[in-house]
């Protein structure tokens, strides 16, 4: 069978047999066409490791028309594509090259940004809470921090689906897995405040003020984007005086780091996130290092006294 037919079967079956979204989806079909794009609409028996190291140099070289190249976890992904794409062969049992043989770069995380409690506080306090869109952002801040959301799932979000009574709700995240979403009172009491001014009747939680269409019963032209979240929380953290590049996935990072900090182990921390690996929450774990550090130095004798 050839590449280019057998790559439009993988999609689907990664969007619909394994429920991955449809951006993940996208992404696949993207690196792959890369593949097809460097050794053409070969059949895949054709697929072996020297072609693979050729293909990782290509990849290495690569430009796009714009002159910018691909970073090494751009690189890794195709090969992550890659191995997802031949172990489909395998279970279909097409001759190819076995995923093991497919070896992935070397990688190094980037850094966790996380902020303090004390930043997290002047960026809620820097929010006019006087008007009906500064009510809306400041629920967003709170609740992001409050409840470790993605910044998708919160866009995502009708309002029939947050229990203010409950204080907890559930979300659809990656890989269309649901799980347990828990608000603060504090993120609770601003939803609440926030609510009270909308007199519309769109279904989404939180919506733009301006440039929306008109017309849309669902109100799904009024629904904001994560794009515009990040306009917003960028905006207050400026306000609030934090040089640093504050994101909505800051305030995601800020709320593991504190659960971690105060003692919560690291399965609630994953479950409470919504990764699928272990590896993915054990990022987290060298920001708590020097808290423990620190705990260790001021609670446990070294020396006995004299």
């Amino acid at each position: 069978m050839y590449l280019s037919e057998l790559i439009i079967d993988f999609i689907e079956h990664v969007e619909v047999e394994r429920g991955r979204s449809q951006r993940t989806a996208e992404n696949y079909h993207l690196y792959l066409d890369r593949l097809v794009e460097f050794a053409g609409d070969i059949e895949v028996e054709k697929i072996t490791s020297e072609m693979v190291r050729k293909w990782r140099l290509w990849l290495n070289r690569y430009e796009n028309e714009a002159g910018d190249s691909l970073s090494t976890l751009t690189q890794s992904y195709h090969l992550i594509a890659l191995r997802s794409f031949l172990g489909y062969c395998s279970k279909r049992d097409i001759e190819t090259l076995t995923p093991e043989k497919v070896e992935l770069p070397k990688t190094k995380r980037k850094q966790v940004s996380f902020l303090t409690q004390e930043e997290t506080e002047r960026i809620l306090e820097a929010i006019d809470g006087q008007s009906a869109g500064g009510l809306r952002d400041k629920a967003i801040l709170e609740l992001l921090y409050s409840s470790g959301l993605r910044v998708s799932e919160l866009c995502n979000l009708n309002r029939d689906h947050v229990n203010l009574q409950r204080g907890e709700f559930m979300v659809r995240g990656k890989g269309q897995k649901d799980r347990p979403v828990f608000v603060s009172p504090e993120a609770t009491e601003c939803l609440a405040a926030y609510l009270e001014t909308r007199s519309d009747p769109a279904k989404p939680l939180f919506i733009r003020y301006s440039g929306a269409k008109h017309g849309d019963s669902e109100g799904e032209s009024f629904r904001l984007t994560p794009r515009s979240v990040q306009r917003i929380v960028s905006h207050y953290a400026k306000l609030a005086g934090i040089t640093k590049h504050v994101s909505p996935h800051t305030l995601r990072h800020s709320f593991a780091t504190d659960l971690l900090m105060n003692g919560a182990d690291i399965r609630s921390v994953q479950s409470m996130l919504g990764h699928s690996n272990i590896a993915t929450t054990q990022i987290y774990t060298h920001v708590t290092d020097q808290h423990l550090h620190d705990v260790h130095s001021k609670f446990h004798r070294t020396k006995k006294p004299a």
